[in-house]
């Protein structure tokens, strides 16, 4: 399992999607063992369709945790 660090959380009002890479996206094609940094740059949220600035780390500098969100 990777470490909370390396899991993202889509920030959207509706979505509350966990990017996790022990996972990676089906529906993008994305195999798993893919960290979030590796992601192409025009990936979306599976979900809602976010881009990758819409997303936060669940732990760590910058983290949902540490932003109170």
């Amino acid at each position: 399992m990777s470490r909370p660090e390396d899991q993202w959380q889509c920030q959207t009002v509706n979505c509350g999607y966990i990017y996790n890479p022990d996972r990676g996206d089906k529906k993008g094609k994305i195999p798993k063992g893919t960290r979030f940094e590796d992601l192409p740059d025009d990936w979306k949220c599976p979900l809602c369709g976010a881009g990758k600035k819409m997303f936060r780390p669940l732990a760590g500098a910058g983290s949902v945790a540490e932003e109170g969100i």
